[in-house]
């Protein structure tokens, strides 16, 4: 399994990055992908999801309206466009993806747990100044 993330960058309050996560050896229709992200001193979180059987996304209360998560089957690749970025967003974005398409979604649980998937990518940094 290979996931290798890119559009990462510097930008300020208010503006916009997408990001980009590259897939590689495993059923890429079959599986949960999410996006994290960590800050300095804190611990990781879970931004956004996509069961990729059904196409069904479920994001982070803190990004949801400004956030959005789409796969390109075509490409392998998914994408998470970031809008109105706000100094809060500032982090190491990170891509992960699990076999069970559960790690994104399950009746009852409306987090995005990190411990639930097995394969990571190596981050991309985002920051957004004031």
């Amino acid at each position: 399994v290979q996931l290798v993330e890119s559009g990462g960058g510097s930008v300020q309050a208010g503006g916009s990055l997408r990001l980009s996560c590259a897939a590689s050896g495993f059923p890429y229709g079959d599986w949960a992908i999410g996006w994290f992200r960590q800050a300095p001193g804190q611990e990781r979180e879970g931004v956004a999801c996509i069961n990729n059987r059904n196409g069904r996304t479920h994001y982070l209360d803190a990004v949801r309206g400004r956030f959005t998560m789409s796969s390109d089957n075509a490409r392998n690749t998914v994408y998470l466009q970031m809008d109105n970025l706000k100094p809060e967003d500032t982090a190491l974005y990170y891509c992960a993806a699990d076999r069970s398409v559960f790690a994104c979604i399950q009746p009852g649980r409306t987090t995005i747990k990190p411990h639930l998937y097995d394969n990571w990518g190596q981050g991309t940094q985002v920051t957004v100044s004031s």
